[in-house]
């Protein structure tokens, strides 16, 4: 009788190397949060920029991403050196972020359509510096280990970073700034620092990450030496039969935060009738991450992760709906509203990154190679552009409606359009998309079971 082979324990992860790998989400958690939260509202409030340009500003430059985020990931999917293949990519960006960042909200003596220019060219470079970084940290979280569940519990330790970094930059930042380009360009220099701690720290942090080298994935079609295509890539990545259902409910969410977190500063100026609001709205959606880490995964073990999902897009769409009454119930009631998103949108956060790892992790059992970063590098792009879409259409509802820009000394009263698309656009849209994600969560195939046993299942198991 043949004995089977015993199976290898977890692969668990030392507590200093979570902490070392976690503290870089600050990075991450701070760049998603101060561009998304200020800089539309900057640039129409602040440099007198039209918001159908504003708009475009925030949008472009993530068509790049949709180029660079795939080669990046590719690249270090290739990358030999003594630093590993993911952290001389991370130490790049760490040189190149903060200086790029800074210069976004230098503040030079511009405005309107030369403002917004200026403002493009600088988010450019800044998109790109952050590439290099983002796209192999997250690579790493699918490397260092083997486990369903201990893959969780590492992501707690990066999303409790990234609730505390969003936290504290969704609220300091705006007050930082206030609404004088001499505030925001304090602003700039300040959030660069920190980037550059967190980059830095994370850099170091990680140089005992336990990533056992996988064999190389076998070469796809359309491809040239570690840079295919991007059709080539998506082709790569619709084979492993759960990354694209994941992408699709992923690019939902992140749409509906898009909107959400670009219309605070309008909601809170225009509808709450009070612009240092937004710091308090802001803390009801991000602060449940510092504190439902710890019960969303105890809801993915006793759920599974999809069920998880689902249960986050429901609390998220009927937290943001419910938003829509604000303007006749008062501050205290959006306020609650929102709270209720913010616990919908900590366990999108954890899941999200989860069950890509766990995505990553299934192609590598099957097909044996490592594709980490390529398909890491397909989630940032589609992640930082739809992210963007999100602010794009509200900046283009905002122009429709007859928006009307100004600067920081003589502001001016807005047309009724305007504050309803203000109110409804920004809480009844992405209530639709979170909505959508609930239903694409059951398209999702991959469960505990299914990965232990090698397999996928059909969606709707």
């Amino acid at each position: 009788m043949v004995t089977p082979a015993p199976v290898p324990a977890p692969l668990i992860v030392p507590r200093a190397v979570r902490v070392g790998y976690g503290v870089g989400s600050v990075c991450t958690g701070t760049f998603s949060t101060v561009p998304g939260l200020l800089l539309l509202f900057y640039m129409t409030n602040v440099l007198a920029v039209p918001a159908w340009a504003a708009g475009l500003v925030v949008f472009l430059p993530k068509l790049w991403d949709m180029v660079l985020d795939p080669w990046v990931g590719r690249r270090s999917d290739h990358t030999v050196s003594r630093f590993g293949a993911r952290r001389p990519w991370m130490l790049l960006g760490a040189l190149t972020l903060p200086v790029t960042f800074a210069l976004m909200f230098a503040g030079p003596p511009l405005t309107g359509l030369p403002a917004a220019l200026y403002v493009a060219v600088c988010y450019l470079a800044t998109a790109t510096a952050y590439a290099f970084y983002e796209v192999p940290y997250k690579a790493m979280a699918a490397e260092m280990t083997d486990d369903y569940h201990e893959r969780s519990a590492l992501l707690q330790w990066k999303m409790v970073f990234v609730g505390g970094a969003i936290l504290l930059s969704g609220s300091v930042a705006p007050a930082v700034a206030g609404d004088e380009v001499s505030g925001y360009r304090l602003m700039g220099l300040l959030v660069a620092a920190v980037l550059l701690a967190s980059m830095l720290a994370s850099f170091f942090g990680t140089a005992r990450v336990p990533a056992p080298e996988a064999p190389r994935a076998p070469r796809i079609p359309g491809a040239r030496g570690a840079g295919p295509s991007i059709r080539a890539q998506f082709a790569e990545a619709r084979s492993s039969g759960a990354f694209m259902p994941l992408l699709a409910l992923g690019c939902a969410q992140m749409f509906a935060a898009g909107v959400l977190l670009a219309g605070a500063p309008y909601f809170a100026t225009y509808i709450l009738g009070d612009p240092g609001a937004v710091t308090t709205l802001f803390m009801c959606v991000v602060g449940p991450l510092l504190v439902t880490m710890p019960l969303w995964v105890r809801l993915s073990r006793r759920y599974d992760k999809r069920g998880a999902m689902a249960l986050g897009s429901a609390l998220f769409a009927a937290g943001a709906a419910g938003t829509a009454l604000s303007g006749s119930l008062g501050p205290v009631y959006a306020h609650l509203c929102l709270l209720v998103v913010g616990v919908g949108y900590a366990g999108l956060q954890l899941l999200q990154v989860s069950m890509l790892a766990d995505v990553v992790a299934h192609d590598t059992m099957v097909t044996g190679g490592r594709r980490a970063g390529s398909f890491t590098g397909l989630w940032a792009a589609c992640e930082t552009v739809v992210f963007a879409l999100g602010a794009l259409v509200l900046g283009w509802l905002l122009g429709a409606a007859g928006f009307v820009e100004s600067g920081p000394t003589n502001p001016v009263a807005q047309p009724e359009a305007a504050v309803a698309v203000t109110l409804y656009g920004g809480t009844l849209l992405p209530a639709l998309f979170a909505g959508i994600s609930l239903l694409l969560a059951r398209r999702y195939p991959l469960t505990a079971r299914t990965l232990a046993a090698g397999g996928v299942t059909p969606a709707g198991e």
